[in-house]
């Protein structure tokens, strides 16, 4: 199995520009970013090993960033 990040510039590269733009002028997107990169990169160390966890808490987790990319999905699209 590849792992890999799932940042949200490379999950929706044809928002890059207004990403960057709403992280630096809406504080509440900027807030939901800067969570779903910590949720991801804390499921990507637990999918690789680099740190253990149940395989309930790893799928709450990967729940928890659907949540937030949906989120944030749907401000670019709103945006």
């Amino acid at each position: 199995m590849s792992l890999e990040k799932h940042d949200l510039v490379h999950e929706f590269p044809e928002y890059r520009e207004k990403i960057h733009q709403l992280k630096t002028t809406d504080h509440h997107f900027a807030r939901l970013f800067a969570e779903y990169h910590d949720v991801d990169h804390e499921v990507y160390r637990l999918e690789q090993g680099a740190e253990t966890a149940s395989g309930e808490y790893l799928e709450l987790r990967k729940k928890v960033r659907l949540q937030l990319k949906d989120q944030l999905f749907r401000s670019l699209q709103q945006a």
